[in-house]
Order: C-alpha cells, then sequence, then structure tokens
C-alpha cells in the first residue's frame, strides 16, 4: 500500500531527501533559490530587480503553472532563482499548487531542490504575510525573508523592528525596496551566508497532540508503504494530509482496496483531535497565528490613531458602488478601444509587409503550385500568427499596468456581485470583456484566476463574446439583407439593433453556459471572493515590458505555430486537386481576348478601353479562381455537407465557407467572395458592394428561388456569433490549459450550440415569414 502524491504526472527526484535538513551547498558553484510570497508583496518586483533580463519562462510537466527562473552571480557564484506563483498558504488546493510545494520539498526532477528559501513579505500587513513564513520554516531549508514595502508601512504610521524579528524568528530579515533598487546588496549577502549553513526545522507551533498524532499517522504510512522509502510523503505533506479535510492529497488516495484503512486512520485521527479540543482545520489557523503573535511581539509599533492615507480616500471613490462602477466603465472603455484603436496602425503595418512581400514573390515566381504555397499558404499562415502580436502587446500592457499599480483588484472587487451570480467571481471580468476585443489574448489574461475551476469556466466562455473577427460577417449580412428601419423618432435602428443583438447573444448564452458548468463538469461551490486591496504604486516599467513580450513570445511560440499548421492544410485543400484545362477553357480563351484588347487599347492610347479591359480580366480571374474552388477539396466537402446544412437555409458554397473560415473567422468574407466570383479583395467597401450584391443575387440551382433572405442571413449571423471557428483561440486554450481534450471540447459545444442556434432562427424565421 502506497500513497504517492503527484508523481503520476510530474517527474521526481528520488534523490533528494525531500522535507529533511538541507546540508549546505558549498561544494558546488550553482545554487538554486526558490522565492516564495503573498500576491501583492512585490515578489515580481524583486525578481525582475535581482535578475534583470535574465529570465526563461516555461511550463512544470503535466501542469499549467509558469515556471520562471532567474539568473544571477554573486560572490563568485551562480545563482538560479525560480519564481513560484504567489500565495497566501502552502496548502495545495490542486495539482497547479501542488507544484509550489514539490518544487520547494525538491521533489521535481527538473528543478533541483532549493538550497536557500526567500520568502517575501509585507511590512504594512505582517501578522498574515508570517502564516506562510510559519509553513516555509517547518520545509527544513535555509530561510531568508525579504521585508517588503517598509516605505507603505511608515506611510501608515507603522514602525518595523526588523532586526527584533530576525531575532525572534532565527533567520534574516533584510529591509527592501526593490523597485528603488535599496537593500538588494544586503539581501544577496544574506543569501550567500544563508546557503553556507544547513537548514533547520524548528520547534513546530502546533500543540504536543497534534505532533502526537502526525507522528501516528507517519507511522501507520510508513508501515503500510511496499514501496521505497524516497515514494513515501515527507512529513510536511503527512501534515498536510491530516490538515486538509478533503484536499488535493487526501484526494490523491485511491478509494479502493487496502488504501480504505488510510482514510479510515484519517477519520480517527481527525476524531480524536476535535474531542482534544483541536479541531481539523481549525487548529492551524488557532496554532499559526498564536505562533505568529509571538513572534511579532514588539516588533510592530502602532500609531496612536489611524492614519488615513491618499489610497483609503482614493479607495474611497473607485470602490463606491456608483462612482466606482463609472470609473470602471471608462478604463474599460478605455482599454477595449485601445486594443483596437491602438493596434489598428501596427496591424496595417504587418499586413502591408505581409503583401508587400507576396506580392515581391509572386512576381517573382512562375504561377504554379510553388508561388501558391509560398503566397497563400506559408506567408498567409504568418500573417495569420503575426497580425494578433499588436492586440496582445497592447492588451497586456494595459492589463499589467493595471494589476501593478493595484486598481485591478479593486475592479475585480467592483464586478464580484455580479459574477457570483453565475458561479464565478469577480477575477472573471477582466478576460471576459477582453473578449470583445480577441479571445486569444482574453484566454491569456485568465492566469489572474487562482482557483482552477473559476479559471476554466472562464476559458471556456470567453470565446462565445463576439470578438472583432465576427464583425466583418455581422457588417456584412446586415448591410445586404437587413432593411435600414428607424425607430424611436429615428434614434434606434433595427440594423444596430440586430448587430446589438448579435453581441448580446452571446453573453446571455456565455451566462447559462458558465452556470451549467459550475453544476456539471466543474461542479463546486463558487469560492469566496477573498482579495487583498493592494496598495497604490506605479507600475514598474520593467515588469511591464517584461511580461508584455514574454505573453506575445509565449503566444508565438506555442499557439503559433499550430496556426501555421492549420493555414497550410486549409491552402491545400483550397488548391488541390487542380481543376483540369479543358474545364476552364472558355475562359482561358476569355482572358486571351481581353489581354490582346488591353494590349491593343495601351498601344492606341485608348484610356478608356484599356480600362475596361482590365476590369473584364480582373472579372475573369476571380471567376477562374472561383471555379478552382469549387473543384477543390474544400469544395467537394461542402458538396458533402450540404445535406448537414440546408435545414439552415443553405447550400454547399455558404458550407464551404464556412469550413474554410476554420483557421479564423473573418476568413470567411474572402472565401465568400472567391466561391461567388467575386474575389478576395473584398475588405474595401467596393469590394464589400460587389460581394453583398452577388449574395443578394444567388440562387439555388435547382429551383431558381434565392439563396439569400433575412432568415438565412440571420442563421449565418447566429452561428458564427456562437461558434468555435478560430484556431487560434482553440490552440491557446490547449496552452493555457495543458490539454487538447478541453480545446476539442470547446469547439465541439459551440459548434454544436451554434447549428441549434442557425436552426432555430432559420426555421423561425422562415416560419413567421421574416
Amino acid at each position: 500500500m502506497t500513497v504517492s502524491i503527484g508523481q503520476d504526472e510530474r517527474q521526481t527526484d528520488p534523490s533528494t531527501p525531500s522535507g529533511s535538513m538541507m546540508p549546505p551547498a558549498t561544494d558546488r558553484s550553482t545554487w538554486t533559490i526558490a522565492l516564495i510570497g503573498n500576491p501583492n508583496t512585490g515578489k515580481s518586483t524583486l525578481f525582475g530587480a535581482l535578475c534583470g533580463m535574465q529570465q526563461r519562462v516555461g511550463n512544470y510537466p503535466g501542469v499549467t503553472v509558469e515556471k520562471t527562473l532567474g539568473e544571477l552571480v554573486h560572490a563568485g557564484r551562480r545563482w538560479v532563482l525560480v519564481d513560484l506563483p504567489g500565495t497566501y498558504s502552502l496548502a495545495p488546493r490542486s495539482p497547479d499548487e501542488m507544484v509550489a510545494v514539490d518544487v520547494l520539498l525538491g521533489r521535481l526532477a527538473d528543478v533541483p531542490a532549493p538550497d536557500v528559501v526567500l520568502c517575501v513579505i509585507a511590512a504594512n500587513n505582517l501578522e498574515r504575510n508570517l502564516y506562510l513564513v510559519s509553513q516555509a520554516l517547518e520545509l527544513g531549508r535555509p530561510l531568508v525573508i525579504a521585508l517588503s514595502m517598509v516605505d507603505v508601512a511608515q506611510d501608515h504610521g507603522l514602525q518595523i523592528d526588523a532586526q527584533r524579528l530576525s531575532r525572534q524568528l532565527g533567520v534574516p530579515v533584510v529591509p527592501i525596496q526593490a523597485h528603488r533598487g535599496l537593500g538588494l546588496g544586503d539581501l544577496k549577502d544574506a543569501l550567500a551566508a544563508a546557503g553556507q549553513r544547513p537548514g533547520a526545522i524548528p520547534e513546530s507551533p502546533f500543540p504536543p497532540v497534534f505532533r502526537d498524532e502526525v507522528d501516528r499517522l507517519e507511522s501507520f504510512l510508513a508501515k503500510s508503504d511496499a514501496h521505497a522509502a524516497q515514494s513515501r510523503l515527507p512529513r510536511y505533506l503527512v501534515e498536510r494530509l491530516l490538515l486538509d479535510t478533503g484536499g488535493y492529497i487526501e484526494e490523491r488516495i485511491p478509494s479502493n482496496g487496502d488504501q480504505a484503512a488510510i482514510r479510515t486512520e484519517l477519520g480517527v485521527a481527525r476524531e480524536r483531535l476535535g474531542k482534544a479540543g483541536y479541531p481539523v482545520p481549525a487548529v492551524e489557523t488557532m496554532a499559526r497565528y498564536g505562533w505568529v503573535s509571538r513572534v511579532v511581539e514588539g516588533v510592530v509599533a502602532h500609531p496612536a490613531e489611524p492614519v488615513n492615507t491618499w489610497g483609503d480616500r482614493l479607495d474611497a471613490v473607485l470602490t463606491h458602488k456608483f462612482w466606482g462602477m463609472v470609473i470602471l466603465a471608462v478604463v474599460m472603455l478605455f482599454m477595449f478601444s485601445a486594443v483596437f484603436a491602438w493596434a489598428r496602425l501596427p496591424m496595417a503595418g504587418i499586413e502591408a509587409a505581409i503583401s508587400w512581400l507576396s506580392g515581391h514573390i509572386a512576381a517573382s515566381l512562375p504561377e504554379g503550385p510553388l508561388r501558391s504555397l509560398l503566397v497563400d499558404g506559408i506567408l498567409g499562415g504568418i500573417g495569420a500568427v503575426v497580425i494578433f502580436l499588436p492586440q496582445i502587446f497592447i492588451l497586456f500592457l494595459i492589463l499589467t499596468s493595471l494589476e501593478e499599480c493595484g486598481y485591478l483588484a479593486r475592479a475585480a472587487y467592483l464586478m464580484d456581485r455580479l459574477m457570483v451570480r453565475v458561479g464565478l467571481s469577480g477575477k472573471s471580468f477582466i478576460p471576459l470583456l477582453s473578449s470583445f476585443a480577441c479571445a486569444i489574448p482574453a484566454v491569456m489574461a485568465t492566469r489572474v484566476i487562482e482557483n482552477r475551476r473559476d479559471r476554466l469556466t472562464t476559458i471556456l466562455i470567453a470565446p462565445l463574446m463576439s470578438c472583432s473577427a465576427r464583425l466583418p460577417v455581422y457588417t456584412l449580412m446586415i448591410a445586404a439583407f437587413i432593411p435600414e428601419r428607424q425607430f424611436a423618432g429615428g434614434l434606434i435602428g433595427l440594423q444596430g439593433l440586430i448587430l446589438f443583438a448579435m453581441y448580446a447573444l452571446g453573453i446571455v448564452i456565455g451566462a447559462a453556459v458558465a452556470l451549467l458548468l459550475k453544476r456539471t463538469l466543474l461542479r463546486g461551490a463558487t469560492p469566496p471572493f477573498l482579495m487583498e486591496m493592494p496598495v497604490y504604486k506605479w507600475p514598474s516599467p520593467r515588469v511591464v515590458l517584461h511580461r508584455m513580450f514574454d505573453r506575445g513570445w509565449d503566444f508565438l511560440h506555442n499557439a503559433g505555430t499550430i496556426i501555421f499548421a492549420v493555414s497550410i492544410v486549409m491552402w491545400g485543400a483550397l488548391y488541390y486537386p487542380r481543376i483540369s484545362p479543358s474545364e476552364l477553357a472558355p475562359l482561358t480563351a476569355a482572358r486571351n481576348r481581353l489581354e490582346r484588347e488591353r494590349d491593343d487599347a495601351r498601344a492606341a492610347g485608348d484610356a478608356v478601353k484599356e480600362q475596361a479591359a482590365s476590369t473584364g480580366l480582373a472579372d475573369v480571374a476571380n471567376r477562374m479562381e472561383g471555379a478552382q474552388k469549387r473543384q477543390s477539396l474544400l469544395g467537394r466537402v461542402g458538396r458533402l455537407i450540404e445535406p448537414a446544412v440546408k435545414p439552415l437555409g443553405w447550400d454547399w458554397r455558404i458550407g464551404s465557407g464556412v469550413i474554410a473560415s476554420f483557421p479564423a473567422r473573418e476568413v470567411v468574407v474572402a472565401t465568400l467572395g472567391v466561391i461567388f466570383d467575386v474575389g478576395k479583395e473584398v475588405d474595401e467597401p467596393e469590394g464589400s458592394q460587389r460581394l453583398g450584391a452577388a449574395l443578394q443575387s444567388a440562387t439555388w440551382p435547382d429551383s431558381g428561388r434565392p439563396l439569400f433572405s433575412i432568415p438565412v442571413a440571420l442563421s449565418i449571423m447566429v452561428f458564427f456569433a456562437l461558434c468555435a471557428q478560430c484556431v487560434s483561440t482553440l490552440a491557446v486554450i490547449g496552452r493555457e490549459t495543458g490539454s487538447w481534450t478541453w480545446p476539442a471540447f470547446t469547439f465541439c459545444y459551440m459548434t454544436v450550440l451554434a447549428y441549434l442556434g442557425a436552426l432555430v432562427t432559420y426555421q423561425v424565421g422562415s416560419w413567421i415569414g421574416i
């Protein structure tokens, strides 16, 4: 019988004495330092100040927790800093949180056991931060305390005796101001000295009766364990097993076979503790905060009267029920507009660069599969990846700045009362709002949500918000088929109402899906929204820029490769098989004739005839390209699925456009332009009008009746409002969740929703005769 926590998902290092006293690291030239701390203590700022740009980001095997490593050299030694996610406690509740504990215990093979643990605590909230310190001390590794936000504590009238705190803790305590570079030298010296001495486990803060129960449980597990000693739980995790009722460690114990004895032993031990007056889990809170009160005795000098700082006065406005919401609306409108407006110029520059390069290659190579592969496949795929970078940069520039200055926590607090109604917390608001610009950075922005169920639910409903890529579809269908009717004296238009309805549809369906997920697949009580209001401060440009570029590179490196590959596949599906020359003979003859007419008119100086011939050539080229697309694999698939899409009011041409738009929704407009012989250049007003006219004149081949109508246009818009036609988003979901299960689930449930929504829209619309 064995208890193996986390080892089925991540490689562990059996040679590490997990949780035992750590020997000094004097015989190694490279030391590993684990950086831990509560959120909003300045941990990221300190990490950046120590490592500068010598940072790299990855993921721990099997989980989605970022592995942020930094390097620096001090006292002739190379240090590797491991920046662990901010946490209030070392009580793991999920695989992601288990990673931090495993790193500190030295149980991961790809991260060396830390030689020193550097814990950042905030001087303005000392008692609460020391709760984490009490847990870190039990790990038995050399510990150094970085006392941050000393200036903030002084602003509140608090005086901290760091030397006395160090004596009472028994570990070095170094006051720092990382954003100003103060105290960093002393901190490095303290880290170097700590690595020279062995770690020691101090006296436990728990009462003797609890320690006896841990000893008894540890002995029971050791006798029951049939595996080698290194597979057994270290004492700290045995303690957590006893304390965390229904926690992650207990859930990892199998419920069948001999393992049932462990659960029985746990129940008996907890019952004995309850009868002794130390109920689980309350005993931990009582013991640790009792220890904290003894440690801070004589350390903190409070002012005679509470100090009302400028931050308190600002909070009175920013968290006000009315004015706070008004300010939040302005801030979000600014961010939402910036993602659109600021990205327009760089996106246009990227598009122009890709277009210039494509044109240069097209002019240098003869027509054929190589030129098409390079221009439409490779460069088109690169463009589909890089075009999103400006939006990602801008969104994370603003989000990181808001988070660093302390405002993001206030925004989440304001929105919590609304989000809790669908089982989410206020932290889901920002990513969901960002989805209206682009779901890709929005999914990445869910990293601010600590609760795994809330984060996953937010990721799964974020693509339902109508992003900017859906707008071309909406505007095309509304302009072509929705009449320009006015209501309320011309203040409200029918076309505007339809556009609003498409955006509202995503919001309503998203709320319903979130509620359903939280009651089924991701069942669990809505976690209490506990968020520390961080102090206001100027964002660190180094932290903001580093995180912005890090998110951009993360997108390029992970999601970009998948998007590029899918773009190549879609190019092949549109290019092959080639149509036979005999089928193109009439169009080829027309092209040759028009080329002669253009050349003759140019030689004669007749600009009118030359322009007419050039226009005719463009029309013939569009018709030839349309014929090829109809003959292609994608066109054949479109014909194959026509029976499935006919109940939606669509024919094979619309179905082909939907399939072709899988890489990106906005592709459907250009694809429809090709299929309906208008050409790909439909972004300009003229091209859009030509496509609209072509759609209005399109008919069913068998009956000659119009293909498009108001119900058909509405069904197409509803489908695109609800579908997951964006491989970029699916790739990012896979990246963020660490599994392809959730992208597949997202694609399937959204496609089913989209099909049913389009079906109901068309059938009801046709029945009532709109």
